[in-house]
Protein backbone atom coordinates (compact mmCIF):
# COMPACT_ATOMS: atom_id res chain seq x y z
CA UNK A 1 0.00 0.00 0.00
CA UNK A 2 1.17 3.25 -0.97
CA UNK A 3 2.71 5.72 2.00
CA UNK A 4 -0.47 7.05 3.78
CA UNK A 5 -3.27 5.79 1.92
CA UNK A 6 -6.03 4.40 4.31
CA UNK A 7 -8.78 2.17 3.05
CA UNK A 8 -11.95 1.15 5.19
CA UNK A 9 -14.58 -1.14 4.61
CA UNK A 10 -17.96 0.46 4.57
CA UNK A 11 -20.77 -1.25 6.31
CA UNK A 12 -24.02 -1.06 5.14
CA UNK A 13 -26.96 -2.04 7.27
CA UNK A 14 -30.79 -2.73 4.95
CA UNK A 15 -33.67 -3.17 6.53
CA UNK A 16 -37.26 -3.10 5.10
CA UNK A 17 -37.25 0.60 4.80
CA UNK A 18 -33.83 0.41 2.53
CA UNK A 19 -30.30 1.10 3.73
CA UNK A 20 -28.18 2.93 5.71
CA UNK A 21 -24.04 3.21 5.07
CA UNK A 22 -22.17 5.05 7.25
CA UNK A 23 -19.10 7.17 4.93
CA UNK A 24 -16.96 9.24 7.22
CA UNK A 25 -17.43 10.24 11.21
CA UNK A 26 -15.24 12.73 12.79
CA UNK A 27 -14.35 10.00 15.68
CA UNK A 28 -12.59 7.71 13.64
CA UNK A 29 -8.36 7.47 12.82
CA UNK A 30 -9.02 7.96 8.85
CA UNK A 31 -11.05 11.26 9.70
CA UNK A 32 -8.53 14.21 9.16
CA UNK A 33 -10.79 17.70 8.84
CA UNK A 34 -13.68 18.82 6.46
CA UNK A 35 -13.65 21.13 3.73
CA UNK A 36 -16.65 19.56 1.67
CA UNK A 37 -18.61 17.28 0.18
CA UNK A 38 -19.64 16.67 -3.55
CA UNK A 39 -20.71 14.13 -5.93
CA UNK A 40 -18.83 13.20 -9.08
CA UNK A 41 -19.97 10.99 -12.15
CA UNK A 42 -18.23 8.88 -14.47
CA UNK A 43 -20.07 7.43 -17.65
CA UNK A 44 -19.22 3.37 -18.69
CA UNK A 45 -15.43 2.99 -19.89
CA UNK A 46 -14.87 7.26 -19.18
CA UNK A 47 -11.44 7.74 -17.50
CA UNK A 48 -10.86 10.41 -15.03
CA UNK A 49 -7.15 11.31 -13.93
CA UNK A 50 -4.36 11.79 -13.17
CA UNK A 51 -4.15 14.89 -10.56
CA UNK A 52 -3.10 15.07 -7.36
CA UNK A 53 -3.31 18.30 -4.68
CA UNK A 54 -0.50 19.90 -2.57
CA UNK A 55 -2.69 20.80 0.12
CA UNK A 56 -5.92 18.55 0.04
CA UNK A 57 -6.59 14.79 1.27
CA UNK A 58 -9.43 13.09 -0.79
CA UNK A 59 -11.84 10.45 0.56
CA UNK A 60 -13.24 8.66 -1.85
CA UNK A 61 -16.25 6.70 -2.06
CA UNK A 62 -18.46 5.14 -5.30
CA UNK A 63 -21.97 4.86 -3.77
CA UNK A 64 -23.34 3.83 -7.20
CA UNK A 65 -21.89 1.54 -10.12
CA UNK A 66 -17.99 0.58 -10.18
CA UNK A 67 -14.74 2.52 -10.26
CA UNK A 68 -11.24 1.19 -10.63
CA UNK A 69 -9.56 3.89 -8.86
CA UNK A 70 -5.61 4.05 -9.48
CA UNK A 71 -3.26 5.94 -7.50
CA UNK A 72 0.38 6.38 -8.35
CA UNK A 73 3.42 7.57 -5.56
CA UNK A 74 5.55 10.18 -7.05
CA UNK A 75 6.49 11.82 -4.02
CA UNK A 76 10.25 12.68 -3.93
CA UNK A 77 11.27 10.50 -0.32
CA UNK A 78 8.74 8.51 0.20
CA UNK A 79 9.09 4.90 1.46
CA UNK A 80 7.21 4.08 -2.05
CA UNK A 81 7.71 6.33 -4.52
CA UNK A 82 7.21 4.68 -8.05
CA UNK A 83 4.23 2.12 -6.16
CA UNK A 84 0.83 1.89 -7.97
CA UNK A 85 -2.29 0.70 -6.00
CA UNK A 86 -5.43 -0.24 -7.73
CA UNK A 87 -8.80 -0.51 -5.67
CA UNK A 88 -12.39 -1.91 -7.16
CA UNK A 89 -15.06 0.39 -5.22
CA UNK A 90 -18.57 0.57 -5.65
CA UNK A 91 -21.56 -0.85 -4.91
CA UNK A 92 -20.33 -4.45 -4.76
CA UNK A 93 -17.04 -3.78 -2.95
CA UNK A 94 -18.20 -0.29 -0.48
CA UNK A 95 -15.00 1.24 0.77
CA UNK A 96 -13.67 4.39 1.43
CA UNK A 97 -10.65 5.28 0.06
CA UNK A 98 -8.19 8.08 1.56
CA UNK A 99 -5.75 9.52 -0.90
CA UNK A 100 -3.00 11.50 0.59
CA UNK A 101 -1.57 14.73 -0.93
CA UNK A 102 1.01 14.24 -3.00
CA UNK A 103 -0.29 11.37 -4.65
CA UNK A 104 -1.47 11.09 -8.42
CA UNK A 105 -4.81 10.11 -8.48
CA UNK A 106 -7.46 8.74 -11.42
CA UNK A 107 -10.46 6.53 -12.08
CA UNK A 108 -12.43 4.16 -14.69
CA UNK A 109 -15.99 4.11 -14.58
CA UNK A 110 -15.85 0.32 -14.77
CA UNK A 111 -19.79 -1.08 -14.64
CA UNK A 112 -22.15 -0.59 -17.46
CA UNK A 113 -23.93 2.54 -15.83
CA UNK A 114 -22.54 5.99 -14.69
CA UNK A 115 -20.69 5.35 -11.44
CA UNK A 116 -21.38 8.29 -8.72
CA UNK A 117 -18.38 8.86 -6.95
CA UNK A 118 -18.78 11.53 -3.24
CA UNK A 119 -15.90 13.29 -2.05
CA UNK A 120 -14.97 14.56 1.59
CA UNK A 121 -11.98 16.41 0.82
CA UNK A 122 -9.86 18.08 3.61
CA UNK A 123 -10.03 21.24 2.03
CA UNK A 124 -12.77 23.42 0.74
CA UNK A 125 -12.11 24.16 -3.17
CA UNK A 126 -10.30 27.42 -4.10
CA UNK A 127 -12.27 28.72 -7.04
CA UNK A 128 -9.20 31.47 -7.76
CA UNK A 129 -6.29 29.26 -6.99
CA UNK A 130 -7.36 25.22 -7.32
CA UNK A 131 -5.26 22.73 -5.97
CA UNK A 132 -5.29 20.49 -8.42
CA UNK A 133 -2.07 19.53 -10.62
CA UNK A 134 -3.26 17.07 -13.72
CA UNK A 135 -1.46 14.88 -16.63
CA UNK A 136 -3.26 13.83 -19.63
CA UNK A 137 -4.60 10.27 -18.75
CA UNK A 138 -3.10 8.72 -21.20
CA UNK A 139 0.43 10.67 -22.20
CA UNK A 140 2.33 10.63 -19.33
CA UNK A 141 5.06 8.76 -17.37
CA UNK A 142 3.15 6.76 -14.73
CA UNK A 143 4.02 3.15 -15.00
CA UNK A 144 0.10 2.39 -15.69
CA UNK A 145 -2.50 1.74 -18.51
CA UNK A 146 -6.13 2.00 -18.32
CA UNK A 147 -7.12 -0.99 -20.93
CA UNK A 148 -9.10 -3.71 -18.81
CA UNK A 149 -7.01 -7.10 -18.10
CA UNK A 150 -8.19 -9.73 -19.90
CA UNK A 151 -7.34 -13.67 -19.22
Amino acid sequence: MIEGVKAKKLKVIPDERGRLMEILRCDEEVFDKFGQVYLSTTYPGVVKGWHYHKVQTDNIVCVKGMLKLVLFDNREGSATNGEVNEFFIGEHNPLLVQVPKGVYHGWKCVSGEEAMVINCPSEAYNYSQPDEYRLDPHQNDIPYKWERKDG
